[in-house]
């Protein structure tokens, strides 16, 4: 014999140590279950219990944490940093309309200078110019202007979370 073939007889004699213990164990639970059924029927309704205990507990009563919002002001200066990304290079969504905070926002025209100006790097110098209410939320959006780099100038809708 080969290699191959023991290996193949191993694995199939296997195969049949199992399903031989499997139909051992399931002609035992029938036994049981003609023998004496308030066993049978009692050891299946401790499975449901605990499987129902185990599954209603658990858990904690931690709530998740959120980001702080700041009570901002119009007329003041803040800078940009994401409340969700931590990495460096991290940037923030600036859209032309409140509430279009999207990965993939279209509505400005996609020439070079505005798609550029989409994202502002975190540490961006900015000045509020109105705040905007959104689902109940006070102050949820704020619309900006640049003071500094490239887009300098240039008027936004951000987060407010987004502003320190």
């Amino acid at each position: 014999m080969s290699d191959s073939e023991n290996t193949n007889t191993s694995e199939d004699s296997t195969a049949d140590n199992a399903a031989a213990g499997a139909g051992n164990a399931l002609a035992k639970v029938m036994e049981l279950k003609d023998s004496s059924p308030k066993v049978f029927f009692g050891a299946i309704g401790a499975v449901v219990v605990l499987l129902l205990i185990v599954m209603m507990s658990g858990g904690s009563d931690k709530k998740l944490p959120k980001a702080a919002s700041k009570n901002l002001s119009v007329g003041q200066q803040y800078t940009l940093k994401s409340a969700n990304r931590t990495e460096e290079g991290s940037t923030v969504s600036m859209v032309a309309v409140p509430g279009t905070i999207a990965a993939f926002d279209d509505s400005e025209e996609e020439d070079g200078s505005e798609a550029s100006c989409r994202q502002q790097a975190a540490g961006t110098a900015v000045k509020v110019l109105e705040l905007q209410d959104f689902h109940g939320k006070k102050d949820a959006f704020a619309h900006v202007e640049v003071l500094d780099g490239e887009c300098s100038g240039r008027k936004g809708w951000v987060l407010a979370i987004d502003m320190q």
